[in-house]
């Protein structure tokens, strides 16, 4: 491919993504693998470069451009040797018009997000949500085999057993980890699996696993002993779990699809049996924009209520099923208020007995790890170099 060709492909995947962002569809990854799929002719160096386009796009905007072109069109003004490219060639983009339209450059928070979000989220803390994200691994303490890790890493911080590398670091071809010896996991989701607590011979409900990062490290701190739960109502995400269980020896955890509205009649069996109970809820994913930049386009103030509603509806589903004095995690990689602190405050002012457990004073969290939140604790990645989350970890009577 020509570099004129690879743009105008850009700008097709970026229409397709902000088609997405508005009708609620597949996520910018997923697009792209099927994007690339469909064009076989795309080497690899196309591949690469076509993606490096479109994700400096997705950063470069806090709210969604009018169209793929006119992204591209804005990142041209500010880069002659991309500007070149229009140059109307038979499968390049065609040339620029000066009174075409451009998406205006610039920014990290959506403009109807900014009195969403934490007030401690300044220009700096914005910033840092749309740049690009370390890899962190967990070393799994369930295995015996020689963790073989790539070099250039540096330790995570105490007790966290795990190193981060540069954006890009390829850790999947080590035999570490293909033998099992250590996960990708960003160190924010660690820190939160710390805050549970599980112990060995604990019995403990992951209630929305996804794809079993955290039923992994939970199942590696109950050293494989006692009974762990993983639930999920997406059959997709949650059978990713097993080839990831087995290739880290993680084979005793059980695995269960939830069938909305029906989960407190799925979970009837564990009803006030778990010693810990993790609610991992969906959310908004404004702590993973760095990842995920395009999903600052689908927020919105409709979505993030509605996302409210539900992350309550699972927080109670999940406080049935802890035993008497038992642990309940609350979490959300988000960082607006109405899908942290909110939905705590509402169900602590609901269940009577119920309280919630300060993490540093416990001695759960070492201090300068998180800032407190209402009587939870938000992450960020300018102030704790992770993912965005707000967690809390509650106790029932």
């Amino acid at each position: 491919m020509t570099p004129a060709a690879r743009v105008a492909d850009a700008i097709v995947l970026i229409d397709q993504i902000l088609t997405a962002t508005r009708d609620d569809g597949a996520a910018a990854d997923t697009l792209a693998q099927r994007f690339f799929a469909a064009r076989r002719y795309a080497g690899s160096k196309d591949r690469r470069a076509i993606r490096a386009l479109v994700w400096q796009a997705l950063r470069s905007f806090a709210n969604p451009p009018p169209s793929g072109r006119a992204a591209m069109v804005a990142l041209a003004d500010a880069d002659p040797d991309l500007a070149i490219l229009f140059d109307g060639s038979a499968y390049g983009p065609a040339t620029i018009d000066p009174g075409e339209a451009r998406a205006t450059l610039g920014g990290a928070v959506p403009a109807s997000l900014v009195d969403q979000l934490y007030p401690f989220l300044d220009d700096a803390e914005a910033a840092a949500l749309i740049q690009r994200a370390p890899v962190d691994i967990r070393v799994n303490r369930l295995s015996s085999a020689v963790v073989d890790m790539p070099e250039g890493g540096s330790p995570l911080p105490a007790p966290l057993l795990g190193h981060r590398y540069p954006e890009d670091t390829d850790v999947s071809q080590y035999p570490g980890y293909l033998g099992g010896g250590y996960e990708v996991q960003d160190a924010g989701s660690q820190w939160i699996v710390e805050v549970c607590g599980a112990q060995p011979g604990n019995r403990v409900v992951d209630l929305c696993t996804g794809a079993g990062g955290k039923a992994l490290a939970l199942w590696s701190a109950m050293a494989g002993t006692g009974q762990l739960l993983a639930c999920d109502s997406d059959r997709r995400r949650l059978g990713q779990l097993r080839p990831r269980a087995e290739r880290a020896g993680a084979t005793g955890i059980e695995s269960r699809l939830l069938n909305p509205p029906r989960e407190r009649a799925d979970l009837a069996d564990w009803r006030g049996q778990a010693d810990v109970v993790l609610v991992d809820a969906p959310c908004s994913g404004s702590g993973t924009w760095r990842r995920n930049p395009e999903a600052r386009w689908r927020a919105s103030r409709d979505r993030i209520a509605k996302l409210a509603g539900q992350q309550a509806r699972l927080l109670d589903i999940g406080a049935e099923l802890v035993i008497s004095g038992g642990t309940l995690v609350y979490a959300v990689c988000a960082l607006t208020r109405a899908e942290g602190e909110d939905v705590v405050s509402a169900f602590l002012r609901q269940r009577r007995g119920w309280s919630a457990v300060d993490c540093h004073a416990a001695g759960l969290l070492p201090a300068g790890v998180g800032r407190p939140a209402g009587v939870g604790i938000v992450l960020t990645p300018a102030h704790d170099g992770c993912d965005g989350f707000f967690f809390a970890r509650l106790q029932a009577p």
